[in-house]
């Protein structure tokens, strides 16, 4: 790995045995929340958690986490809105969270659940059914666009002119003109949930209910089908300079190639963090690094640079839990670690510091 913070975890694994606990697991914080953990995500240089009971947790280095029952029942999505996080809840509520705990409500569906949200350049969006709402910067209402069926993923680009949903059949790309939003299909057989655009704006990548990502060259709308996984992909993030998309499903994370004109097309994807006999069900980029991490079915997290000849280091051993969520600060001070049945890791990167160091 180039640069940044290295962990100092040297260690070999025993892969049949599981792995055993590190040395960051011992130096960190650990929390027991009694509900599952639905997501984490970074903003700035604070964590912010969900909870299958509604709870927003927001951790930040040198401080108490900061607590907040904001949903009545699960927080199904969430994602950053500036300094603060955007979620929607099962109980039909979208709503904009700061890290003191204040709570803001974007909008309430009553009984129909908020199932997808998402945020850049001062716009917001969430999704009920098959209709997303979208704010635009400096509105107080909100434009419905319909779907054929229900949304399963938002994502606006990295530009905030064109916003990602994902569906049955495939995608749909909404851009912002001057009046309204102007629709372009992208479409594929099967049901499509998570949806991101790659870094340059250039690709659109999908997980499938089937076993598999599907992708787009929006130039010319050419299809990029990457299949061939044991498990559904539940997590995928963009890894690396080049870049790739690490992605779970398999008992390693799959990063595939999307640098050059046609992306991962006709190429073999990089497979590093190998966890045994276990599948990965979470992934995470480490923010300016050629590197990942992905979380594995028995709680364990590894770290690995995108590099096959390099080793893994153990992140955190096997606990028996699911790993469902992994995000580090921005400066990657800190990493938390969220799985299934509601444990929490809080934990430096490197022993001894609260801040960011080069090594």
């Amino acid at each position: 790995m180039s640069g940044g913070v290295t962990p100092d975890l040297p260690r070999r694994v025993n892969r049949r045995s599981g792995f055993p606990e590190s040395e960051l697991e011992k130096r960190g914080l650990k929390l027991e929340t009694g509900a599952p953990v639905t997501g984490a995500i970074a903003t700035g240089e604070a964590v912010a958690v969900a909870s299958g009971d509604g709870t927003v947790r927001f951790f930040r280095p040198g401080t108490d986490p900061t607590v907040t029952k904001a949903h009545d029942g699960a927080v199904l999505c969430l994602a950053v809105d500036a300094d603060h996080v955007l979620t929607g809840g099962d109980d039909g509520r979208c709503l904009r969270i700061s890290p003191d705990g204040q709570v803001e409500e974007i909008a309430n569906f009553g009984s129909r659940w908020v199932d997808c949200v998402a945020a850049g350049h001062g716009q917001r969006a969430c999704s009920s059914g098959r209709t997303v709402h979208v704010w635009r910067k400096g509105e107080t209402s909100a434009t419905s666009l319909e779907h054929v069926s229900t949304v399963g993923g938002l994502a606006f680009d990295p530009k905030g002119r064109r916003l990602a949903a994902a569906h049955y059949g495939g995608a749909t790309i909404w851009e912002r003109g001057e009046r309204r939003w102007k629709p372009s299909k992208l479409v594929w057989k099967g049901s499509h949930g998570a949806v991101s655009f790659s870094p340059d704006g250039k690709y659109l990548v999908t997980a499938m209910q089937e076993n598999a990502l599907h992708g787009w060259r929006l130039r010319d709308k050419g299809n990029m089908a990457m299949q061939g996984y044991p498990a559904k992909v539940k997590s995928f993030a963009w890894a690396g300079d080049a870049p790739h998309l690490a992605t779970s499903g398999a008992d390693e994370a799959i990063c595939w190639p999307f640098d050059g004109k046609d992306g991962p097309m006709g190429r073999a994807p990089l497979c590093v963090a190998h966890g045994g006999k276990r599948l990965a069900t979470c992934v995470q980029s480490l923010s300016e690094e050629n590197a990942v991490f992905a979380g594995f079915q028995d709680g364990a997290v590894l770290l690995a640079a995108l590099d096959e000849a390099k080793e893994s280091i153990v992140i955190r051993g096997s606990t028996g839990a699911e790993v469902t969520a992994i995000a580090a600060t921005k400066s990657l001070s800190h990493v938390l670690i969220g799985d299934a049945k509601g444990s929490v890791l809080w934990a430096t990167l490197r022993a001894g510091s609260t801040h960011a160091r080069t090594v």
